[in-house]
């Protein structure tokens, strides 16, 4: 369950301060000019099967990249959630919007933000597994449609990246997308597997507010959903204008 924060009025976008209460990704909102509210609507769980995919066929043009990598394991011991612990952080994110997010993740994780600051990401000591939080945005569609929209973008990526879609839920204020990808070849010269958690939560008006994505190796899938539940459950976001002068073009 989501809920506004209190404050002040409603921005003309409808964005507010938002607090995530209950139980359970860095990608930008996107466009869509088709949403369907019903699974949202709802607060029925959703299996991918139901979830619109890519309407248009995927060029079959050959590729220098188009050949699936040699898969290296990173046999690395999972992450153990019993031995996390949390804290709240604080930050801001800039992009439509000027938003101050807080939320529980685990406390000796690192956090970085890119410049201009849209996210968050909270990396572990090793390196191999993070949080990554974003806000900012227009709040303008359900988690489904957000979840819908990232679909889309996925089934663009190149072959070689190996993507598999592992499931899909719409549950309450969440959408939760779970796949495996290998990065490119350009971010990862060792071809891993990737574990990938993105959850969209709404706020009370049943809009999205806060995307946000954990992701470590496949032994790890346990643990990052526990983290991106704390997470989720804990998010409080803050709106305030940008200047004019700042806003992105």
């Amino acid at each position: 369950m989501a809920r506004r924060g209190t404050v002040g009025a409603l921005l003309g976008s409808g964005l507010v301060a938002i607090t995530a209460l209950g139980g359970a990704g860095g990608y930008g909102v996107g466009l869509l000019t088709a949403v369907d509210r019903s699974a949202a609507a709802a607060g029925t769980a959703a299996p991918l099967g139901t979830i619109r995919t890519s309407t248009s066929t995927p060029s079959t043009t050959p590729s220098p990249t188009s050949t699936p990598r040699v898969i290296q394991p990173d046999n690395s011991p999972p992450l153990d959630a019993t031995e996390l612990r949390y804290k709240t952080r604080s930050f801001d994110v800039e992009y439509v919007y000027e938003s101050q997010v807080s939320a529980r993740v685990p406390s000796t994780w690192n956090m970085t933000r890119p410049d201009p600051p849209r996210t968050a990401r909270f990396t572990d000591p090793t390196g191999k597994r993070w949080i990554r939080v974003e806000a900012g945005f227009t709040i303008q569609r359900p988690p489904a449609a957000s979840m819908q929209a990232r679909i889309l973008e996925l089934n663009r990526l190149p072959k070689d990246q190996m993507l598999k879609y592992i499931s899909s839920t719409v549950e309450g204020n969440y959408a939760t997308l779970v796949y495996t990808y290998v990065p490119p070849a350009s971010l990862a010269p060792v071809a891993t597997v990737r574990y990938v958690i993105v959850r969209w939560v709404a706020d009370d008006s049943g809009l999205c507010a806060v995307e946000m994505s954990s992701t470590g190796l496949p032994q790890d899938k346990k643990a990052l959903m526990t983290v991106i539940d704390k997470a989720a459950s804990s998010v409080v976001r803050r709106d305030s204008p940008l200047d004019s002068s700042e806003k992105p073009s």
